[in-house]
């Protein structure tokens, strides 16, 4: 299938364009190129920026140069610009596709914290319901759907400490083997293994350090991820938590959660481990129900094994259990995913999180997408739907959400709780209402500023309240730098 052209004249908004242009066509390359370069596509979008007047324009070879073109207003005010032009380009392809996008312009992962500014700025749900319809071109499903998470959210949130309070995530990037869509900072543990010792003892260094830093502010949630933080043997597992509670205040926290995730990573040892320590909240992620599937993707354990590690996670205690599930894995339509509900339905689950497949740059999916081109990839309103009666079925309502790069569909993932049985740290990572402090490789510290900074290497001056500290995402690099990627934390969270 031919490649698809996105030429600009000068350096501005590229990825807000490129980002509509492969909604409307996500099974084509899109290529984004300059005026003065001399790549040639077959089809182009070509975005002219004059003093006053933003030309758009659709080029077909063989066909009149002018094919389709649009004028837009170029102001002074850059959101203002961004999101006129925006509109403009949604215009143009939705009339060359003849399609919608459930999300309209948005491109951004966070519509949720776009509504939540509405909200808190005093609109009513109605205006803000017309206002992402007009503005947005959103569909009044996701409008709604947009306006009832945020809603929940708002009221979830409503004894948090947003001011002095702060989240601590703690990453360990091993699993039992790596999934094809992948693309987190995850390594095989059986690779790892000698060494896992010197990562546990770098992580427990940062948690130490990092607390000595967070002295005098409130911890609302910690969150222990990954990679597959049940892939830690027992004995390194209690060490890691242990380690979390000597140096972090535990004791009024409004979650604490284990993710958990892969069934074959689960034994009852390492359960009664986490037991041992102040958890509310683990997960237990199928991803998909259907056997066949789960072969195909890379995960190596049965959907037998799934039960029962969600039964043994309810024998030993645990009465806030989480599940994830991927809509859009390849070969799995309307069928394979009523099934995988289905079986989930019996085992009631206190959460459910549906993600829509998001194939992104770094996943083997991606990666080596020749071996898997006879595969199909199917999302669509109809399989969305059928997650969202499923989760009332089981007596739960959306309570967060958020969106991908090159998500399948053009959708978005949803998660849904029962009463009192939502993923708080979720919700505050999405919002970004406080710092989210972070420890392990390929983790992310979010720290939140009083005053806005200029972003960094920003061409147009852009400045932002939020900056982040990355630790590296190689193991051997954060065992042997760990003191760079705690002093790097230290530059911001000691001003």
């Amino acid at each position: 299938m031919c490649s698809i052209g996105v030429r600009f004249n000068e350096k501005n908004f590229e990825y807000d364009v490129y980002s509509l242009v492969k909604a409307f066509y996500p099974g084509r390359e899109v290529h984004i190129c300059y005026e003065e370069e001399k790549k040639s596509f077959p089809e182009e979008f070509v975005v002219e920026y004059q003093k006053d007047r933003i030309h758009v324009a659709y080029r077909k070879e063989g066909q009149s140069q002018d094919q389709e073109e649009i004028a837009l207003i170029h102001t002074w005010d850059r959101k203002m610009t961004k999101d006129r032009l925006k509109q403009g380009v949604y215009q143009l392809l939705r009339r060359l596709t003849g399609k919608e996008l459930p999300w309209g312009t948005l491109t951004g992962i966070r519509p949720t914290k776009l509504v939540m500014g509405m909200i808190e700025s005093g609109m009513t749900n109605p205006q803000i319901a017309q206002f992402m319809r007009e503005e947005y071109y959103v569909s009044p499903q996701k409008a709604a759907l947009g306006i009832t998470i945020a809603n929940r959210e708002r009221e979830i949130l409503k004894e948090i400490d947003y001011e002095n309070g702060y989240s601590l995530y703690v990453g360990i990037p091993f699993c039992p083997s790596i999934c094809l869509y992948c693309s987190f900072s995850s390594y095989p543990y059986r690779q790892w293994e000698k060494r896992v010792g010197e990562y546990v003892d770098a992580l427990k260094h940062e948690i130490c350090e990092v607390s000595k830093m967070m002295k005098g502010r409130t911890l609302d949630t910690v969150y222990l991820g990954g990679g597959t933080p049940t892939t830690l043997p027992p004995e390194y597992l209690d060490e890691v938590l242990t380690c979390i509670e000597e140096h972090f205040p535990c004791d009024g926290l409004h979650e604490y959660t284990v993710e958990a995730g892969r069934p074959d990573s689960f034994t009852r040892e390492k359960l009664l481990a986490i037991r041992k320590h102040p958890v509310t909240r683990i997960s237990v992620n199928p991803q998909t129900m259907n056997q066949k599937t789960l072969e195909i993707i890379g995960r190596r354990h049965t959907v037998e094994d799934t039960v029962n590690a969600f039964y043994l996670a309810r024998e030993c205690g645990f009465d806030n259990i989480n599940m994830d599930l991927i809509v859009g894995l390849p070969g799995e339509g309307k069928d394979e995913v009523s099934h995988t509900l289905e079986e989930i339905r019996k085992l009631d689950p206190d959460s459910l999180t549906v993600h829509s497949l998001a194939i992104k740059r770094a996943a083997r999916l991606n990666m080596f997408r020749d071996q898997y081109q006879e595969m199909t990839f199917e999302n669509n309103q109809e399989i969305m739907d059928m997650t969202t009666w499923c989760a009332y079925d089981m007596g739960m309502g959306p309570y967060y959400l958020y969106r991908q790069k090159n998500m399948a569909g053009n959708f978005e993932n949803v998660g849904y709780a029962k009463v009192d049985k939502a993923g708080i740290y979720n919700i505050l990572i999405m919002e970004e209402k406080q710092p989210i402090i972070a420890a392990g490789a390929g983790s992310s510290t979010k720290i939140l500023l009083d005053e806005p900074i200029t972003v960094p290497g920003s061409r147009h001056g852009r400045k932002t309240t939020l900056v982040r500290a990355e630790n590296v995402k190689n193991i051997r690099e954060y065992i042997t730098r760990i003191d760079e990627m705690i002093n790097r934390k230290g530059e911001w969270l000691w001003r």
